[in-house]
């Protein structure tokens, strides 16, 4: 591979890329419009999610359909554009998420996952960013005893197919574990194996910090301005143009754009999420998903987090936080949420693929071009396998995963 690389895109994903590139001799540039982790990979539940084997499927229960298109409940909210403009990758969506096709896409997720942890770990380490993480696991929760139930056999079979490890808890045993709960719930399903940061944010600021300290430059640049230049590519940064032999596009939401400007048309869209902090809301021992309405409670720096499910919009639709409404309602029944920080709504956008499978690989009709999103709603659980798969591959290396499943070549276009 050529020994100078520019990586587009500063979050988790394209730093993590970034990074592995830089421990196999390259001479790396790591370019974004913002400062690292400010954009998608900052405004998470700041999960790593060894138990998320299984990717998110578009929802087949025909009262989980329709009670999304009246608009009531709060896992999804829509806009009527942004389904005009997703319609034909949301079909396709639909199609790969028949039970058949999803245990297969299952198969190749879960190899990733499967890495997330042990791949993040030497990472923190090296950027003294350790404080960050709690290492506890999180929680399912759940109202009522059938979904409860239902719950405790998935997580039966993920561990005994997958290696996840669980504790079913009933009501009592939730109550103790986290006493600042109002309500006796049913039960919940507590993942031992995921890692909980208290800052995502700041997490891939350290990695970004890191890679500067091993003598990488993080600069300001505009990716619209990517072009072939000869052999190599340049792209215009704050300081004028910027070249290199080789470039990867990490751009998470905003790589179809720079697709679409190439040449290529793939099946993606984008799941739109909204954060909001809560300061004085009483503390929970570890994040938990209410996972019958939706919503994730994560304890922040700032105050505990409420993040909601998925609005379908167009990524430059203005802010519509209609399910930060509904959840915040929800999850006062739990907790005593008090008001939340006088901070501006945060939205921001998951980079989703019809196949549910991240795309990583060479570009199939430009020379030195490479591709590392898609990662949808866990870019940044996978960021650091998926940057040194990506960096195996341009390498010449043998990749520690097989990464056939997740070539740019499985679409035509």
């Amino acid at each position: 591979m050529g020994k100078t690389v520019l990586v587009l895109g500063a979050g988790m994903v394209g730093t993590c890329t970034a990074l592995h590139l830089q421990q196999r001799g390259a001479d790396v540039t790591l370019i974004d419009r913002r400062e690292p982790g400010e954009e998608t990979s900052y405004g998470n539940a700041g999960l790593i999610q060894r138990e998320a084997v299984e990717p998110y499927a578009f929802p087949r229960e025909l009262n989980f359909v329709l009670r999304a298109a009246l608009g009531r409940g709060a896992e999804v909210h829509w806009h009527a554009r942004g389904l005009r403009q997703m319609a034909i990758p949301l079909i396709q969506y639909f199609h790969h998420s028949r039970p058949a096709a999803h245990a297969h896409a299952t198969q190749s997720y879960s190899r990733l996952i499967a890495y997330a942890i042990e791949e993040h770990a030497p990472l923190m380490t090296a950027a003294q960013a350790e404080q960050l993480v709690q290492r506890d696991g999180f929680r399912f929760v759940f109202r009522t005893p059938r979904a409860f139930a239902q719950a405790v056999a998935r997580a039966q079979r993920l561990q005994d197919q997958f290696g996840v490890r669980f504790t079913a808890e009933d009501g009592a045993a939730l109550s103790r574990s986290e006493p600042s709960l109002r309500q006796v719930l049913a039960g919940a399903v507590h993942w031992r194996d995921p890692w909980a940061v208290q800052d995502p944010g700041a997490l891939v600021q350290r990695y970004a910090a890191l890679f500067a300290a091993r003598g990488g430059r993080v600069l300001r640049g505009d990716a619209k301005t990517l072009r072939a230049n000869g052999a190599g590519w340049s792209i215009q940064g704050e300081d004028g143009s910027i070249e290199a032999e080789q470039v990867v596009i990490a751009l998470g939401p905003w790589s179809q754009q720079s697709l679409r400007d190439l040449g290529y048309r793939y099946p993606l869209f984008i799941k739109r999420g909204y954060h909001q902090h809560y300061p004085q809301a009483p503390g929970l021992r570890q994040p938990l998903l209410d996972a019958e309405r939706g919503y994730v409670l994560a304890p922040m720096r700032l105050g505990l987090r409420l993040t909601t499910g998925a609005e379908f919009a167009p990524i430059d639709a203005p802010p519509t936080p209609v399910q930060l409404r509904k959840t915040e309602a929800m999850a006062s029944e739990l907790l005593d949420l008090g008001p939340p920080r006088p901070d501006p709504v945060w939205v921001g956008s998951r980079p989703c693929t019809a196949d549910m499978l991240p795309v990583i690989g060479p570009a199939p009709r430009h020379r030195g071009l490479w591709f590392n999103f898609g990662h949808a709603h866990q870019g940044f659980t996978l960021g650091p396998i998926s940057g040194r798969l990506m960096a195996e591959m341009m390498c010449g290396e043998t990749p520690l995963v097989d990464p056939s499943p997740y070539l740019p070549q499985r679409w035509p276009g």
